[in-house]
């Protein structure tokens, strides 16, 4: 399922201190957009609120079906997902922290597995299946964490600095799912303090700054669509 996610006059306080105030922002079906500020602006948090973990001091979030506060009673909080660069883990086996994410699904038990399998496959693990997380280095915990979000196919994922102190395998392997959801209509919004092969598949970024958000799209976006039109102009 496709969502457009919207706020208004999003806000946040931590007592005297005010983070950012956010007039209006939107998440469309199979937007792809690299967050960016500096440190202690508000990224983590914005992307808590999109996600229903955290309640904003002033403003609301939607969908373009119903209010946020609904959605978080529902099925369909399934589909915003938070992907945090420390991901928590369930102290049992891969496949166990894997499959926890369909446990209600209506599937077999067989097939259950064959998508976790699947899913492992893409990041590397499936032999690791039947591993306690014990075991995993850091990396490998977060494309367990990838692989737990990407199995319930959300409509947007919102992930946190999913890069930072990654290899680049891991780091790879998290290009491989990303990619995958866009194809398949997801939308992606992705923070890190530096440009890499995740944030390269955005088409838009977001500036906390000053408080408030700007949004503007990306230079190579920009050098594509300048060239697309040149070629178009060239063809005429």
């Amino acid at each position: 399922m496709s969502i457009k996610l919207t706020a208004q006059q999003l806000s946040m306080r931590f007592k005297d201190r005010v983070l950012f105030h956010i007039p209006q922002l939107s998440i469309g079906p199979n937007d792809a957009i690299y967050l960016k500020g500096d440190n202690g602006v508000g990224k983590t948090t914005l992307l808590k609120i999109l996600s229903g973990l955290l309640v904003p001091t002033t403003g609301r979030v939607s969908n373009s079906q119903t209010w946020w506060r609904r959605i978080w009673r529902s099925k369909a909080r399934r589909n915003v997902i938070y992907l945090h660069q420390s991901p928590y883990l369930f102290d049992d086996t891969v496949y166990q922290n894997v499959v926890y994410g369909i446990r209600f699904s209506s599937l077999s038990a067989k097939d259950k597995r064959a998508e976790v399998i699947t899913a492992l496959r893409m990041v590397g693990l499936e032999t690791l299946a039947d591993e306690h997380v014990s075991v995993l280095s850091g990396g490998e915990k977060q494309r367990v964490a990838m692989a737990r979000a990407w199995i319930l196919k959300p409509s947007i994922l919102l992930m946190d600095e999913p890069s930072a102190s990654l290899d680049q395998e891991s780091i790879d392997r998290l290009v491989i799912m990303a990619k995958d959801l866009l194809d398949r209509g997801s939308s992606l919004v992705i923070t890190s303090h530096q440009t890499n092969a995740l944030t390269t598949l955005c088409k838009k970024q977001w500036w906390i700054k000053d408080r408030t958000l700007v949004e503007s799209p990306l230079l190579h976006v920009v050098k594509e669509e300048q060239e697309n039109t040149y070629v178009t102009s060239l063809s005429n």
